[in-house]
């Protein structure tokens, strides 16, 4: 049964000659004889092809599959080579070619076809070259390849061949397995010239494939094999914009396939940058002016004459479309690295970078795109994508193609249009607007920018000055322009490079209007964001404005990124990353009123946690190859305070606590072996170093050990045993009251366990002391005397204030023997009746409220008075727009009274301090 079942015929050009075809083969079943007589009345080529393998293909068109199956795998020796490969083409040219026309195979498949006989043909020539160096004694002897690669690029690469195409590739060699490199060069420069002499010499035989070199680093004066290491050395240093688009494509084709896949991987940070990097755009459309202004391809729009490829509304407008998205944001999301194009615009719709319908506009126009052009080149086997100019070479090509001539160039302008219209937006600088007329003060301000570091390159200042107009009229709209102008120019002062986030503002305008708003509200997070740019990447994210996800999810997503990460080193900055960018996150929700300052807090909280919980295993496998495992049953880490209790600020530093088991095991087993003690100690500076490092990312947060038993003066890891001994016969009142909000973060599972149940213990056996209620009370008196109350709007300092209703939770917590954490939960544990648990928990909210708000500003109680319009309609907006002194002083004198009631009720007697 024939397999070969055409669904679509080209059309008659030559009647004569199809009739004349139609009769050689008019044996063969259905419409095949149709196929072939139509097809070869409008290609010479093909109808050449067909008389040289008149005797196969009848039996490849009664299963073409298998054909080609049969044809990629022959083999033959080197001297066999040259007429082997030029047959193997013919037939799998001619196979494809009727494949397409008929509609027997899909694009993919025929591109895919071609592709495959590329790399056969690639692969044999290399093997059996490299081979023959080493029976000549000119390498040594040792695997086919020897360690020789060859990269596929551009459509090679991307199993994307067209039909009449020349193969893009790059030769490289492992130069590590080596002793004498330069020796083994000259050898892989001789396969490499042998290799393209065989595949491009055109001999009565034909060609194979044209190869082309050039896209090899710095081709002008570089071998046409280089070394891994000098390759690497370039892109690190040396790469361009056009060849790191060119290597989205590029894959190990032939050879040592695993050199060429850790070449890939070892240039990955060059191709795909960490930031998103829509300095990219730019680039782009420079190049494509470039390519246009080269060729002449700038006059009107018509189908005559117009080239398919670089021409407007061509392939390369939509390769390069795709390409740049992938570029800008390939780096952070590296399901956006498909090789193809069709590949590529499913991807970028996927993570929604570009709509689905305009992802399905672009791969039906590429299709449409590449069968035209394979038309073209199939006529006379030439690398050509230009439309013929003359009405009879025209017609030859819509009639190869299916169509009249009319129809066929209504439709191929039809879809350059609307490939243009698709693509052109995305590449074109927007027209600059005129700038808006702004204050003598302001003109002062921007005078200065010129100066700083941001604007110092010729190109940063190009694409600023198209941003500036729209970004001085957002400044223009806000409440107070001069102050925000000032706060904008703290953000642009603390820039050390402008490219990069100009690119991303000229891109992306609602960014514009998010930095102007952050400007204009919080200055101190502006220049943060100075500092710290790359965290904008993550607004552009589509669930950025989404709830943040819980500690599980959180913990999944930073493990996620470590396992990814190379090195140490590499985790920290990754972490870094990581974690700015979620802080921001939920500094711009609660900033927009996309969150409470409760939900705020616990964000923050849950953010911590997870950091510590995906690190804290990263730094024990780090310590662990240099010290061994941790002895016994390893360590916890304790999360103390605010981060226990789930509350934590946008400046909140951590407390934390470590506590192990040894187990009996003197010293740990690795290659420098340390005592269980100073094991320990010394793992825990490592955590400790891990959070508050300064990287190239700057660090995640301040941290200390001062809530461990013994304070300073005690050791940073304290055992199990210790820690249970300490806490039930040394510690103080004030120790006690800290546990209350301690929590296990992470570790071993059942020491997790364990040291819970034993902090519950230590709560319910030790909240009876009598003396705690008086130690209580002297604690209050010392703090208040240490942290008087700063002024008015001060929260947290003072009698009946924060600190001191935190006291109170605590206190009551382990007085009832609870295993409650969060201050809310903790005033209901049993002492205070319901009344008096509202009472001091209202009172903890709007303290909370206010102290989230000013650490999120960015300003001291003391300052409230700068605060800039934006900043007070904030902080109106968190408290209700209510007279904040008056209402800290009413609920501070509440729980002043409150704290002195309970004291009574425990003995004590207390003087108000707020008397005092």
């Amino acid at each position: 049964m024939i397999k070969f079942q055409p669904v679509r015929l080209p059309l008659i050009h030559d009647a004569r000659l199809a009739a004349e075809v139609r009769g050689e083969w008019a044996h063969l079943p259905g419409q095949l004889p149709d196929l072939l007589a139509n097809t070869a009345s409008c290609s010479p080529y093909l109808r050449d092809l067909m008389r040289k393998e008149r005797d196969w293909l009848p039996d490849a068109l009664a299963d073409p599959d298998a054909a080609l199956a049969t044809e990629l795998a022959r083999d033959g020796d080197v001297a066999a080579l040259p007429s082997l490969l030029r047959g193997m083409k013919r037939r799998v040219a001619l196979l494809t070619g009727l494949a397409d026309l008929a509609g027997v195979w899909p694009l993919e498949k025929v591109t895919g076809a071609l592709t495959d006989l590329s790399d056969r043909a690639i692969d044999l020539c290399v093997r059996h070259l490299v081979q023959a160096e080493m029976r000549r004694g000119r390498l040594p002897e040792g695997p086919d390849a020897g360690g020789m690669v060859v990269l596929a690029m551009g459509k090679t690469g991307a199993a994307e061949l067209n039909y009449s195409s020349d193969i893009d590739l790059i030769c490289l060699f492992d130069d590590q397995r080596y002793d004498d490199p330069h020796e083994a060069r000259a050898a892989f420069i001789r396969v490499t010239r042998r290799m393209t002499a065989i595949l491009s010499d055109i001999t009565d035989e034909g060609y194979v494939f044209r190869t082309d070199l050039r896209l090899r680093p710095d081709a002008a004066v570089t071998p046409v094999c280089l070394s891994v290491s000098a390759a690497e050395s370039y892109y690190e240093s040396e790469g361009r914009t056009w060849e790191r688009a060119a290597f989205i494509k590029a894959r190990p084709c032939a050879g040592d396939l695993a050199v060429g896949e850790r070449f890939l991987k070892a240039i990955s940070p060059f191709v795909w940058r960490r930031h998103l990097d829509f300095a990219t755009i730019e680039d782009t459309y420079d190049m494509r002016l470039r390519i246009r202004d080269h060729r002449a391809l700038h006059g009107p729009l018509q189908v005559a004459g117009h080239d398919m490829k670089l021409g407007r509304g061509g392939i390369r407008d939509i390769e390069f479309f795709t390409q740049t998205l992938q570029l800008i944001a390939g780096g952070r999301d590296p399901g956006l690295r498909d090789r193809t194009t069709v590949g590529g615009v499913a991807a970028l719709a996927d993570a929604g970078w570009i709509a689905a319908d305009v992802a399905a506009e672009l791969t039906c126009l590429y299709r449409a795109h590449r069968e035209v052009e394979h038309r073209l080149q199939m006529i006379g086997d030439q690398q050509t994508h230009k439309m013929p100019v003359e009405p009879e070479a025209l017609a030859r090509v819509a009639h190869l193609a299916g169509q009249e001539a009319e129809a066929f160039c209504s439709d191929v302008m039809d879809r350059l249009k609307r490939t243009a219209a698709q693509t052109e937006t995305f590449f074109a600088p927007n027209e600059t607007p005129a700038e808006p007329e702004i204050s003598e003060r302001a003109q002062g301000i921007v005078a200065r920018w010129p100066s700083y570091p941001a604007l110092r390159s010729v190109r940063a200042r190009r694409i600023f000055d198209r941003l500036r107009p729209q970004l001085l009229a957002r400044i223009q709209e806000a409440g107070d322009a001069d102050a925000t102008l000032l706060a904008l120019d703290g953000f642009m002062r603390g820039l050390p490079a402008g490219v990069q986030i100009f690119s991303l503002f000229e891109a992306n305008p609602p960014l514009v209007d998010l930095i102007v708003e952050i400007a204009s509200v919080a200055p101190d997070l502006a220049a943060y964001l100075s500092r710290h740019s790359s965290v904008l990447d993550a607004v552009l994210g589509g669930s950025f404005f989404e709830p943040l996800p819980d500690v599980r999810q959180l913990t999944q997503s930073l493990g996620a990124v470590l396992d990814q990460a190379g090195d140490y080193e590499e985790q920290l900055d990754q972490t870094r990353r990581w974690m700015k960018e979620r802080h921001f996150r939920i500094g711009v929700h609660h900033l927009r009123g996309l969150m409470t300052a409760d939900e705020a807090g616990q964000a923050y909280a849950r953010l911590a946690r997870a950091v510590v919980v995906a690190l804290w295993p990263a730094v024990v496998r780090n310590f662990a190859q240099r010290h061994g495992e941790p002895p016994g049953r390893g360590a916890v880490v304790v999360g103390m305070g605010s981060l226990g209790a789930g509350r934590l600020h946008a400046r909140s530093d951590l407390d934390l606590l470590v506590i192990y088991d040894e187990a009996g095991i003197a010293q740990s087993s690795g290659g420098k072996p340390l005592e269980s003690r100073i094991y320990y100690a010394r793992l825990t500076q490592a955590l400790l170093t891990a959070l508050t490092v300064h990287t190239a990312q700057g660090n995640l947060y301040e941290a200390d050990m001062r809530l461990r038993p013994s304070g300073r003066q005690g050791p940073l890891a304290t055992s199990l045993a210790a820690f249970s001994q300490y806490q039930r016969t040394e510690a103080w009142t004030w120790e006690h009251l800290a546990l209350t909000r301690a929590e296990v973060l992470t570790g071993a599972l059942e020491l997790c366990r364990e040291v819970e149940d034993l902090r519950c213990s230590i709560l319910r056996d030790c909240g009876q002391d009598p003396r705690a209620a008086g130690d209580l009370a002297d604690m209050r008196r010392r703090l208040a005397e240490a942290k008087p109350k700063s002024g008015p709007f001060d929260p947290r300092d003072g009698a009946g204030q924060l600190k001191d209703l935190e006291l109170l939770a605590e206190f009551c917590a382990l007085r009832a023997g609870s295993s409650a954490r969060a201050i809310p939960e903790q005033l209901r544990a049993g002492l205070l009746n319901s009344a008096e648990a509202d009472m001091a928990e209202k009172a903890f909210h709007f303290g909370r409220t206010v102290l989230m708000a000013f650490n999120l500003l960015g300003i001291k109680p003391a300052d409230v008075s700068r605060l800039a319009a934006g900043g007070r309609a904030f902080l109106a907006r968190e408290t209700g727009d209510m007279d904040i002194p008056d209402i800290l002083a009413v609920h501070a004198a509440n729980v002043d009274a409150l704290f002195d009631k309970i004291l009574a009720e425990q003995g004590v007697v207390s003087r108000s301090l707020s008397a005092e």
